[in-house]
Order: structure tokens, then sequence, then C-alpha cells
């Protein structure tokens, strides 16, 4: 065999011999460094080290932007342990006009059912806006029907009683009051798989007999209210502004009986009321 030919395998075994002790070495490096025993640690690499991909976060929230708010609702404090209901032991539902609260929330309730803005649906999972809705059948299950209602339940909202067609309770005999509640409780508990506890007399009328129809078909509270909402913001029963445990009313209402506005710009401006005065918005059924 040559020279030549022995200088050269002697170079192609130093070649390999070199990049076996390459590859120990990254080995090494992803096993990490040596103890204190003494093992030796792998050689540091003049180029920084690779950090890991960040986690991809979701963008802020500021979908209130679009409703027209300055900033998020406020979360809500924690509910009391009990409700109001829990202590409601007799066949006469308790009246409700403010939840008794010291903390600074008031709760929504949109009545009736006659406008089915689709926008509102938005609105309410943009804002995780929680309110009560006092529904009459007749009116209700006209257009959209009850399928809209029952979108803004699977948010949270509750549905309850406001019954069949919105009369005038306290000109009715008791059998035809009990027959305008507890029909609208049967109705309700058809679709809901429930009976409401919770139910609104139309333009907040009532008397003896409304009294005891309600309790008669499981009826534990009727809910009325401290403050009216308007177009451009709210009217207050006592004072000028808002109380801790506030009860609002508002309709579910559209262009034609709005001015042209719509239900969530009306909305929009009641908001705005509200946590300018330092407010936020609870769910009813939390406390009552």
């Amino acid at each position: 065999m040559s020279a030549s030919h022995i200088s050269r395998r002697r170079a192609r075994a130093g070649a390999a011999g070199a990049a076996a002790l390459l590859f120990a070495g990254l080995l090494a490096g992803c096993s990490g460094s040596s103890d204190s025993s003494g093992s030796p640690k792998a050689a540091k690499s003049s180029a920084p080290a690779r950090a890991a991909a960040p986690a991809t976060s979701a963008p802020p929230d500021d979908s209130y932007r679009r409703w027209g708010l300055d900033k998020p609702l406020a979360a809500p404090p924690k509910p009391p342990a009990t409700r109001v209901t829990d202590h409601v032991t007799g066949a006469t539902p308790q009246i409700i006009r403010r939840v008794p609260t010291k903390d600074k929330i008031v709760f929504l309730t949109f009545d009736d059912g006659a406008e089915k803005d689709p926008r509102f649906i938005q609105m309410t999972k943009d804002l995780k806006l929680p309110y009560t809705m006092f529904l009459t059948d007749e009116i209700a299950r006209v257009g959209r029907g009850y399928g809209y209602f029952e979108q803004l339940r699977a948010l949270g909202n509750g549905i309850d009683n406001h019954t069949i067609s919105h009369p005038n309770l306290r000109t009715l005999s008791p059998e035809a009051q009990q027959h305008e509640i507890c029909g609208q409780q049967d109705r309700l508990a058809k679709r809901l798989g429930k009976r409401p506890v919770l139910f609104r007399p139309p333009y907040g009328n009532y008397n003896q007999a409304t009294l005891t129809a309600a309790g008669g078909c499981g009826i534990k509270a009727m809910v009325l209210w401290e403050v009216t909402m308007q177009i451009n913001d709210m009217r207050y029963a006592e004072g000028s502004g808002l109380h801790p445990g506030d009860i609002v009313l508002a309709h579910f209402r559209g262009p034609q009986q709005l001015k042209g506005a719509s239900m969530t710009t009306m909305v929009s401006n009641m908001l705005r009321s509200i946590q300018r005065q330092g407010y936020t918005v609870a769910r009813l059924e939390d406390y009552v």
C-alpha cells in the first residue's frame, strides 16, 4: 500500500473521530449541565439559546367599545348565600321593589317581548350582561317567537311570568286573573321545563286576588321596580339617582317605539348612566 493511500485513510479516521466527539457534546448539551460531582459540563455555545415560542394569548377584550361604553361593566360582588324567596313560606308572594343590599348594584328587567333585535343577542354576549325577562305569551310568540328569548336564556338570563295577554289585572275577576297568571306558568313550564317563581303584573297593577292567584300557581315573588329606562337615560321613583338594589324596568322595544333609536342604543345609554353613578349590574335570580 502506498504512503499516500495510508495518509488518506488516517485523515478519514481522524475526521470520523472528531465528528463522534461533536455528536457526544450535543447529546451532553441536551441532557443539561453536569452536577457538583465533577462530571464534565457541555461547552457553552457562543450563540444565544433559542427561547421557546410564547403561548398565544387572546387579544384584550374591548368589545364594550362596540356598544358605546367607555369601560367594561364591573363584575358584581359575590351574591348572598340565601335569596329573598328562600324565606317565603306562605302562599302569598313577597312584593319586591328594591333588593335589600348595601352593594352598588342594580338589576335589569325587560318586559313583554315585542322587539326581537338580533343585535341585542350579540350585545348580551359581548358585555356578559345579566338581566331578567318577564314575557307575555301573546307578544313573545309573535315573529321570531320564543326561540329568540331562549337564545338569551342560554346566555344565563332568566325568563319569568308577565301573563298571557298583558291585561290590567285589577279590572279582572279572580278567575280571569288566575287564567292569565297560571296559564302563562303552564306555557312557560312546557317550554322551559320548569315553572317560574317570579312574576310581574302588567303596568304594575295588582290587588289581593292577584297575589292569591300568583301564590296558588307557584309564584314566590312579585317583582315591581324603582327605576324605568327611557330612550336616553332613566327615570327614578325616589330622588335623582340610583340606590343600591334598585330594580330597573325596561321593555323589548325597537325604532318604531323609540323614535328611531334601536334597543341596543337604548340599553347602551342606560348602561353608561349606571356606570357614571358608580354602579354595576347583577343577576336578579341570584338575590331573589
